[in-house]
């Protein structure tokens, strides 16, 4: 039975970081397309181009976090559990500062609308 859980986390886990990476993808494509149509038009939109890839960074580094967790719920022990930590703290990290940057570059747009 214990052989069968082990499958179906180490599985699901798979899963969720293909799901992160897919998300990077993603984001990167988007932000490429949004950059690239700003070219043409010669109005790039840098901010844009940043928020975009910026929120689907952060989706990401939450799907990778979450696969984490599974994998060392898995199999815990001293050695997986202070990996765990570090990845927590960097990742949460990352996307506290992501966060920020967010709010920041909204906060900037919304004012340029007003003006």
């Amino acid at each position: 039975m214990d052989h069968l859980v082990i499958h179906w986390v180490n599985t699901s886990k798979l899963i969720i970081e293909t799901i992160g990476a897919l998300l990077v993808c993603i984001g990167c494509i988007l932000s490429i397309r949004i950059f690239l149509l700003g070219l043409f038009k010669s109005e790039i939109n840098f901010s844009k181009v940043r928020l975009t890839l910026a929120r689907y960074l952060m989706l990401a580094l939450d799907f990778q976090l979450g696969a984490d967790i599974l994998g060392t719920a898995a199999s815990p022990n001293w050695d997986t559990i202070g990996k765990l930590a570090a990845i927590a703290v960097i990742r949460t990290l990352l996307n506290h500062f992501l966060s920020k940057e967010i709010d920041k570059e909204e906060q900037n747009d919304s004012r340029k609308v007003l003006q």
